[in-house]
């Protein structure tokens, strides 16, 4: 299925405004941060690798990501998705364990501590839903 991004450029502003608004949340950026839980995402049909990891103390950011597998760190959680998973995902239409017994979400690692954050991420689905509904009505799903 065709990505319903107009560009991998513009899926990754889009990912980065989300991130951006996540690390920034004073709910959730600090408990991202605690819970340290470093991720690479595979978006498949957009050829881009994401890959996150909480702040350092050093760092005035909650989260850190770098768009290449060219990091320092070690993923403890390997997702590989389609950028329409995702774009479902983060407007809150996409379960998350649904997607992973049906494969659109392939996993490896500790996938129990990406379980885990999604209590935590909730509430930017509707800020998504939002930024969607305002500037990038056609990702609406």
């Amino acid at each position: 299925m065709a990505s319903p991004f107009t560009s991998p450029k513009e899926f990754r502003s889009i990912m980065d405004l989300v991130f951006t608004m996540m690390s920034e949340d004073p709910e959730m950026g600090p408990r991202l941060r605690d819970a340290d839980v470093p991720q690479r995402f595979e978006f498949e049909d957009v050829d881009l690798v994401m890959n996150i990891r909480a702040g350092q103390p050093a760092e005035d950011a909650n989260l850190y990501w770098e768009w290449t597998d060219e990091v320092d760190w070690s993923p403890r959680v390997r997702m590989t998705m389609s950028s329409e998973t995702a774009n479902r995902y983060f407007q809150g239409k996409e379960n998350i364990a649904l997607a992973i017994a049906r494969r659109r979400i392939k996993t490896g690692g500790d996938i129990r501590a990406a379980l885990e954050l999604i209590p935590i991420t909730r509430p930017i689905y509707e800020r998504y839903r939002t930024l969607v509904a305002d500037e990038y009505p056609h990702l609406e799903a």
